[in-house]
């Protein structure tokens, strides 16, 4: 009887062992996404911890001026480059001085430019989003999701600020509109296009407006990757 016994609970144990594994082992329904992370994901954001530092030449022709300024960021440490036609500076965003702080204003703005798409998921908890699924782009006229990101009242360089930015279903950017301050009127719309690969980032390197007479674009886009 006791030798009876102790396998019929070493069989129950088995299988009971045996449900509890097949359970465990059960494909766990995949979490849909958010929109932001659409969107950051499709430029590249699976890659971002991959990358040692980031190089780019910030570009902008008006009419008939020209002015450029390049980067150098290695966003494991925060440490920046800035290299201009005047001088270069090198700081670490964890601990600036005035001349820094001055200076980290522009490479926000540029950084901006450069990586939108994925700044925009790591600005989440500091803005708010509205996808709106079919409207017409404005430079374009074609069909396209927008989604309208507004950022809080305080706090960066640029607080209040509200950006619409126009996709296809392939998640990739191809317009958006600033609008200062979230103000109704656009303070300035642009292209997203020639879309380039570095690093296993998409980024698009021109923009400009309907009639061309304003372009911002980057050009020495280098990426290192662990």
């Amino acid at each position: 009887m006791t030798k009876y016994f102790s396998a019929c609970i070493l069989l129950t144990f088995l299988v009971i062992g045996c449900k509890e594994t097949k359970k465990s082992e059960a494909p766990q329904p995949e979490k849909e996404l958010s929109i932001l992370e659409k969107i950051a994901y499709a430029n590249g954001y699976k890659n971002w911890n991959k990358v040692e530092e980031l190089k780019f030449t910030f570009n902008v022709d008006r009419d008939t001026s020209h002015f450029e300024r390049t980067w150098i960021w290695k966003p494991k440490t925060n440490q920046v480059t800035a290299i201009s036609t005047k001088d270069t500076l090198v700081y670490n965003r964890k601990d600036m001085d005035s001349t820094a702080y001055k200076t980290n204003g522009g490479f926000i703005n540029d950084k901006y430019w450069l990586i939108a798409p994925i700044n925009i998921l790591w600005d989440k908890d500091g803005s708010t989003n509205e996808l709106t699924p079919n409207v017409e782009a404005p430079i374009s006229k074609k069909p396209m999701q927008k989604l309208t990101v507004v950022y809080k009242q305080e706090g960066g360089y640029t607080p209040g600020d509200a950006y619409d930015f126009y996709f296809d279903d392939d998640y990739l950017v191809k317009e958006w509109v600033f609008r200062k301050g979230n103000q109704e009127e656009p303070s300035m719309t642009t292209t997203w296009e020639d879309y380039t690969e570095a690093g296993g980032l998409k980024i698009a390197k021109m923009h400009q407006n309907e009639d061309g007479s304003f372009k911002l674009y980057f050009t020495n886009i280098e990426v290192k990757t662990n």
